[in-house]
């Protein structure tokens, strides 16, 4: 099977998805799979989801696979240089403000205020959900999808439904009884705009209306036991071992000493990779696939999901709050155990390459239908917000 990597120019902020950049995949020497990535990680093996203790040997070797495979595709003979230059490329910011601007309707279209009564929650429903971001949870959604076989009518709204949940948990992780943040996407966070009672009740309506969008709104053609084994997953990813009971860990870790990378790893399992996991998971089923492929998927997603914290973790050090739209340094602050305070900025940017090195080789199976989740792989570790 062909690989696919993509070239460094990924490097995309919210701000330059109204840019026109162009990557071209070309086919590299993968290297050999490891038995991390034929089927379900061993609970109690390296590659395990819940025990990684692996942070600088694994990483030191991923980085010499990826260069040994770098190497052998610089001195591949001309014919296959030329086979390499006749790939159709793969436009990542297109991809993005296409499926963007549909989410963003969809989004717009799935909160409406009905009665006066509702107006006041409904507002501030809308206020968050519709307060911007990159939908990166709902695009991978469709995007697994359209490499399964379906179409992003069929994921839609499953897509909805998981910016929903992921707003929701931004509405609660702002509160002044967990993260107290004032600013969420450069504006002021709900709970300061509508209060702590409605910013609360609002993400809790969130939450449920991301389940009866899906019942309601999945086109009828698609198999009902493939909606409810979505509505299933939906479910699972916020639950206690999903998103909330993530967020409990973190916060009893806040301040705590002693933290490593095991109990880290955890934490970002649930309360971040969950929902992400359950994004690709959800998109893949939609289209028809098979339970290996739905696996290969959540393989994927749940590295991907780790690589995207890493890369906040980095992000909250290292960018500005203009920048992040959110206030930077807030991991400091309170004492956060994270992955650059475990280890160091270079430790943590190996790991998220190891990380993103695994994800994209377990999508091997899908050859070029996987271009723009490999894509969206370089795009997490790469963003600069």
């Amino acid at each position: 099977m062909v690989g696919f990597t993509t070239s460094t120019c990924l490097v995309l902020s919210l701000a330059a998805l109204s840019g026109t950049r162009t990557t071209a995949f070309q086919p590299v020497a993968r290297p050999p799979a490891s038995s991390c990535h034929s089927g379900t990680p061993s609970v109690s093996g390296p590659c395990s989801t819940n025990t990684r203790r692996h942070p600088r040997g694994w990483v030191m070797a991923a980085a010499a696979t990826t260069a040994d495979a770098h190497s052998t595709s610089r001195t591949s003979s001309p014919s296959a240089a030329a086979s390499a230059s006749s790939l159709p490329t793969f436009d990542l910011n297109k991809y993005l403000l296409d499926k963007k601007d549909a989410v963003e309707s969809a989004l717009d279209a799935s909160l409406q205020v009905t009665s006066p009564q509702v107006a006041k929650i409904t507002e501030s429903m809308r206020y968050s959900l519709l307060a911007g971001g990159k939908r990166i949870r709902p695009i991978m959604c469709i995007a697994a999808c359209e490499m399964a076989g379906g179409t992003a009518e069929d994921a839609m709204a499953a897509a909805v439904a998981l910016e929903m949940i992921h707003t929701m948990s931004l509405i609660h992780d702002d509160l002044p009884s967990m993260d107290n943040d004032s600013l969420r996407r450069g504006k002021p966070t709900n709970h300061v705009i509508y209060g702590e009672d409605v910013a609360i009740l609002a993400g809790d309506a969130l939450l449920s209306t991301a389940f009866e969008h899906v019942a309601k709104h999945t086109p009828s053609h698609v198999p009902a036991e493939r909606v409810v084994s979505v509505i299933a997953r939906l479910a699972a990813s916020v639950g206690a071992t999903g998103l909330a009971g993530g967020q409990v860990m973190d916060l009893e870790c806040e301040g705590k000493k002693g933290v490593g990378l095991e109990e880290l790893t955890w934490i970002h399992t649930h309360k971040t990779a969950a929902l992400l996991k359950v994004s690709v998971a959800a998109g893949a089923i939609l289209g028809g696939a098979s339970a290996e492929e739905v696996e290969a998927c959540e393989t994927y997603a749940l590295d991907i999901g780790l690589a995207f914290q890493v890369a906040d973790d980095i992000l909250d050090v290292t960018a500005s709050t203009e920048a992040l739209g959110k206030t930077a340094g807030k991991d400091l602050n309170m004492d956060k155990t994270t992955y650059p305070k475990l280890l160091g900025l270079e430790g943590s940017r190996e790991e998220a390459r190891r990380l993103v090195g695994e994800a994209k080789a377990a999508l091997g199976r899908f050859g070029g239908r996987a271009a723009p989740l490999l894509a969206i792989a370089d795009y997490i570790v790469e963003r600069k917000n």
